[in-house]
């Protein structure tokens, strides 16, 4: 897909996010706008918010995109791909409603999104379609244009974004003890969410059991253990395990958390173990913290060697899949066959996510989808 150059009928990408603080006093607010409507007092969210304050009150994710759009931008330039790149975040500065207003007065109308997640789930796919949807409504009110906004596919599977992840944990496997190399297992380690929705995510033929959503981080985990193996002539026991749960502790949800799986690997004398955060696009601070201090100072704890493997980031590779992954839905909005890059069991996913296709916890209109109010 390298010689194509044509992004038609694309005349941008936006880079849609999650947003982070960039200081002290932005905690809180930030903090106030992920948890609007859930009625949590500030004296809680400062509670919340001691892992930002443990970082100067700076979370890396917004550095992370600011380095994703550099890579971006060169790769585009470098291949003759004349699309500009915008960036807009869901709950701190620059706010997607904002960049969709900058991005319609400099005259585009048919936007490609990247989502910084690549895996199917309501927050990491539906709760960002709701968010695109509602900045639409917010144009459509101040009567500005509303542009038609297309989300690019998962990229969970596609070589640009695995490869990197294997060079992570090949890198990591190296810089352990030599004696406990060998025995070293790898930790897959991705956000925790509610069972109900890992069991709802992706279309309505993938729920039960994890949904999607554990089925694609699964596919993941087997790929590079496979890479892994291939490089080293070494098959690791591996486990999928999960991090960063919140909310109420009478909900459930997926499991096992990584400082427990960490224990009992230590208690079955393990004598090294991998950290690799494939749920993850970047180093943000629930890698930063959860992994590279919680986790860490857990298997300190236990005298555990343990290393992190590094995340996808700004890696050129990764700008190069999203370059395909836009070129890729251009074709197939022009109606030509072009191939899709997909590795692993499950194949590329759906350009259009289905009716039923990670459900909203409440009904809200969301962009980007066979419902979309603004096909």
């Amino acid at each position: 897909m390298s010689d194509l150059r044509a992004p038609a009928p694309y005349d941008a990408l936006l880079l849609l996010s999650f947003g982070g603080p960039e200081g002290p006093d932005d905690v809180v607010p930030f903090l106030a706008n992920v948890t609007r409507g859930r009625g949590i007092p500030e004296e809680r969210l400062k509670e919340v918010g001691k892992h930002y304050f443990l970082f100067g009150g700076v979370s890396p994710i917004n550095a992370q995109n600011r380095a994703l759009l550099d890579a971006l931008r060169k790769d585009f330039a470098d291949h003759g791909l004349e699309l500009p790149v915008y960036w807009g975040n869901r709950n701190w500065a620059p706010y997607l409603t904002d960049t969709l207003r900058e991005m319609v007065a400099d005259g585009h109308r048919r936007i490609a999104v990247l989502a910084t997640s690549a895996y199917a789930s309501y927050s990491g796919c539906r709760q960002y379609r709701e968010n695109l949807a509602e900045s639409l409504a917010v144009l459509e009110a101040e009567g500005l244009p509303v542009p038609r906004v297309d989300k690019l596919r998962h990229y969970f599977n596609h070589p640009g974004f695995v490869r990197p992840m294997v060079d992570g944990v090949l890198a990591s496997l190296a810089e352990l003890p030599e004696g406990a190399r060998v025995g070293a297992h790898l930790a897959f380690t991705t956000h925790s969410i509610p069972v109900s929705a890992a069991d709802t995510s992706g279309p309505e033929e993938a729920h039960g059991d994890g949904g999607a959503y554990v089925a694609e981080h699964l596919d993941v985990a087997r790929m590079i253990v496979d890479a892994v193996r291939e490089e080293t002539g070494v098959t690791y026991p591996w486990q999928l395990v999960y991090q960063s749960r919140s909310g109420a502790p009478h909900i459930p949800w997926l499991e096992p958390d990584i400082c427990d799986h960490l224990e009992a690997l230590h208690g079955a004398g393990v004598p090294a173990v991998v950290m690799a955060p494939i749920g993850f696009v970047s180093d943000h601070m629930e890698v930063l913290y959860d992994l590279d201090t919680e986790a860490t100072a857990k298997a300190a704890e236990l005298g555990l060697p343990v290393r992190r493997s590094a995340t996808v980031g700004a890696d050129p590779r990764f700008a190069a899949a999203v370059r395909e992954l836009v070129l890729e839905r251009a074709a197939t909005e022009q109606e030509r066959t072009v191939e899709r890059c997909a590795l692993g069991a499950l194949g590329p996913s759906h350009d259009v996510c289905p009716v039923g296709c990670c459900p909203a916890r409440a009904l809200k209109p969301a962009a980007a989808g066979a419902d979309s109010p603004y096909a």
